[in-house]
């Protein structure tokens, strides 16, 4: 496995370096901005600086320790026993309380009340303001009108309750659940209850909604077998690559890998990639039979994570297949299936994949691309039209970074009208 590293200008520029280099066949693993170096460097732009990897050609095998040595990096081997991930797959701490152990925790952890209050100050600021600008809006209205007619009065409740409403319309938070959540919090109101109230009534009501977060635990006993699932373009072998990493350095944990997607043969050597810079083992499969003895197989490990042929959730036939090898091993091994979603994937169609995935199967939801969208209204109109229980999300293609527990504080935060974190 040859792993390098290529500067540009853009992305484009280093990637394209790097396929003159190593070829068409390299895998890009990670892509960041960094600092020119000199005196003058803060008058010139960054550059960006591609990871990638490429699996070596027979005629051209040299030692693992050699090509480290060349690099000046340790061994992927040694790596793995230290630890740490190679050039590109940083072993940094999770984003989720900055703590690598919270990957690894199902949800069980909740945001204390100070910790609400300390998320819902930039919010409360902004409603604030915003309800200081409407009522200016009102005075100017009231001057221009020249009938003298008396305006009916509006509490300060009734239009924060508006204005949160529109907040969650903006986000794409379905019209139904807006009026659901709107009418349960004017039912626990009272006349001339404090808006900061109401806010914070509203905000534990929607992380309540969305529930606990339910990330992937070991089976009781023996192995654990995990499925995911999901349309094409999602980027279910990325989110693969990236659970694996966790589990595998940072948890130590015995993972394998399989794939039964044999459309695309791009996508099983992007999974083959991952798995030889971990050094765990990969298959493809073709059949439940292969299934099954890949159970026995690797019936010493802690988890087999199976990649599973991105398709249209229209194809009968496709999804006949799917099926089996959903159930392949039922019974004899403790499963879960994640059915992986793009944040980006319009509701309409969120809802037309989820029927036909829950027509096969129980499942829990990953997200991803939630980099790729300024609203995450679906997260919410899923996990209430579903009832499946959200687990991660990911924001972006480095491995193992860009990945984290679903964290319902923040996203809440930005559904009422908040900023980012």
């Amino acid at each position: 496995m040859i792993i390098k590293k290529f500067q540009g200008r853009t992305e484009a520029d280093a990637a394209e370096a790097a396929k003159k280099e190593l070829g068409s066949n390299m895998v890009i693993m990670n892509v960041r901005n960094v600092k020119r170096k000199g005196i003058f460097s803060f008058l010139l732009p960054q550059m960006v600086e591609v990871t990638v990897a490429l699996e070596e050609e027979p005629d051209r095998v040299m030692s693992v320790a050699a090509r480290a040595e060349e690099r000046q990096v340790p061994p992927v081997s040694e790596q793995a026993r230290n630890g740490t991930l190679p050039a590109g797959m940083k072993n940094q701490p999770d984003i989720v309380g900055n703590k690598q152990s919270d990957f690894f925790d199902s949800g069980e952890k909740q945001a204390d009340s100070s910790a609400i209050e300390e998320k819902l100050d930039s919010l409360q600021t902004l409603l604030e303001q915003q309800l200081q600008k409407s009522d200016e809006n009102k005075e100017e209205d009231k001057d221009k009108d020249k009938e003298g007619e008396k305006e009916e009065e509006t509490s300060e409740l009734e239009r924060f309750m508006k204005l949160l409403y529109s907040a969650m319309l903006d986000n794409e938070v379905g019209e139904n659940y807006a009026n659901q959540i709107i009418d349960e919090i004017e039912k626990n109101n009272k006349p001339n209850m404090p808006f900061d109230y109401a806010l914070t009534n509203t905000y534990q009501k929607m992380i309540l909604k969305f529930g606990k977060p339910a990330g992937i635990v070991p089976a009781q006993k023996g192995t654990k077998m995990v499925y995911f699932v999901g349309p094409t373009g999602v980027g279910k072998t990325t989110t693969i690559a990236k659970i694996a990493s966790k589990f595998s350095v940072e948890g130590k944990k015995k993972v394998a890998l399989l794939t039964t997607d044999t459309y695309r043969i791009a996508a099983a050597e992007q999974l083959r990639t991952y798995a030889n810079i971990l050094e765990v083992p990969f298959r493809v499969v073709y059949s439940t039979d292969e299934v099954e003895q890949a159970l026995i197989d690797f019936r010493g490990y802690d988890f087999i994570l199976v990649d599973t042929a991105g398709h249209s959730h229209q194809n009968e036939t496709q999804r006949e297949a799917m099926n089996a090898f959903l159930h392949a091993v039922d019974g004899r091994v403790e499963k879960e299936v994640f059915l992986v979603l793009s944040a980006t994937t319009k509701y309409r169609d969120l809802i037309s994949i989820a029927d036909t995935y829950s027509a096969m199967t129980d499942y829990k939801l990953i997200f991803t691309k939630l980099d790729e969208t300024t609203t995450l209204g679906n997260l919410l109109n899923l996990k209430l039209y579903t009832g499946a229980s959200l687990s991660y999300v990911t924001c972006g293609q480095n491995v193992p970074d860009d990945i984290e527990v679903f964290n319902p504080q923040k996203t809440v935060k930005q559904l009422l009208g908040g900023r980012k974190d």
